[in-house]
């Protein structure tokens, strides 16, 4: 089939590569414009862009596909004769107009079992909320958010280690081949699409800065939770006398209690912080303008007084954190 791609982050390269290796044709690609990065704020492609054009696929980057420019967009798409649309972490919301153009429309490729988690954040929020079991969907884009009819599903455990980060790796490789499968259906007409049950659905909004504050009054495994949870973006983070100080994943020790929320113990080879439960054992962190560091060492440079404590209560509006 004549295939149009439409993705951005290195979540999407997966299933990029897999079409082109495939009996597919790859007509044309949307991604994001190209983005200034680091220090000397350079212009960079996304991920999806970078690969695109290195396999001399029409690659187009329009800020929005509304507006003055939908125009452009809408005769682009037509142009192609694409028989399908497949979509993984666009990043931009494709508007009524655009969705009928190819003939099979658009299918999308989420990280999560539908209608669960429909957003932005579904591995973040899964991993945040502590479920044990999450997947993927492809599924067919309409007008609401996430909501249309879905064409295959995989399943995928949560171990109690996972960051969203290698959650959303493994999900990334393994939707690769069900989009190809989908497609295979598709084709020869064997797919069977499902309605999703809205009643069942729950919400994955993008996730902020202010969604990595960790609150040290609440439980050990649900600040666990969510520091694996925005691992690696947007990250998690406290203070440390009045500096922000970066967190890496935690190791909730339940044998230890003693330790006021906050509260931080060092010894030579640990470093223990008190919550709302047991205490958490600190692995990596990065101070203020420092790179990250195993905490111990951290603890020998800084040599933090008897007493001293991470953070402050700063009330966190996050309703997701009403649910662990």
């Amino acid at each position: 089939m004549r295939v149009l791609f439409a993705g951005t982050p290195e979540a999407a390269l997966p299933t990029l590569e897999a079409l082109i290796a495939s009996e597919h044709d790859v007509v044309g690609v949307l991604t994001r414009a190209d983005a200034r990065k680091g220090r000397g704020r350079t212009l960079h492609p996304s991920p999806v862009a970078a690969v695109a054009r290195d396999a001399g696929l029409d690659v187009r980057t329009p800020a929005t596909l509304k507006g003055e420019q939908a125009d452009d967009v809408h005769a682009w798409v037509s142009a192609l004769k694409a028989d399908v649309a497949v979509v993984v972490a666009y990043g931009r919301l494709v508007p009524t107009d655009l969705l009928d153009v190819p003939e099979h429309g658009w299918l999308n490729l989420h990280f999560s079992l539908l209608p669960a988690w429909r957003g932005a954040a579904p591995v973040q929020r899964a991993v945040i909320a502590g479920e044990e079991v999450t997947g993927a969907c492809v599924f067919r884009l309409e007008e609401g958010l996430d909501t249309g009819p879905v064409y295959g599903r995989l399943t995928e455990a949560i171990s109690g280690r996972d960051t969203s980060g290698d959650l959303l790796e493994r999900l990334a490789q393994a939707g690769a081949p069900l989009v190809l499968d989908v497609l295979r259906r598709v084709e020869d007409g064997s797919v069977h699409p499902e309605p999703q049950d809205d009643a069942l659905a729950t919400l994955a909004p993008m996730l902020s800065s202010a969604d990595g504050l960790i609150r040290w009054e609440d439980p050990a495994l649900a600040i666990d939770r969510r520091i694996r949870g925005v691992t690696p973006a947007p990250g998690a983070h406290t203070t440390y006398q009045g500096s922000r100080f970066r967190l890496g994943p935690v190791t909730p020790v339940p044998e230890v209690t003693d330790l006021l929320p906050g509260q931080l113990r060092a010894t030579k080879h640990e470093v223990l912080v008190g919550t709302g439960g047991c205490a958490v054992r600190l692995e990596q962190v990065a101070p203020a303008g420092r790179s990250w560091m195993p905490a111990d060492a951290w603890a020998r440079g800084a040599r933090p007084e008897v007493g001293a404590v991470l953070g402050d209560s700063s009330p966190r509006n996050n309703d997701a954190e009403r649910t662990i």
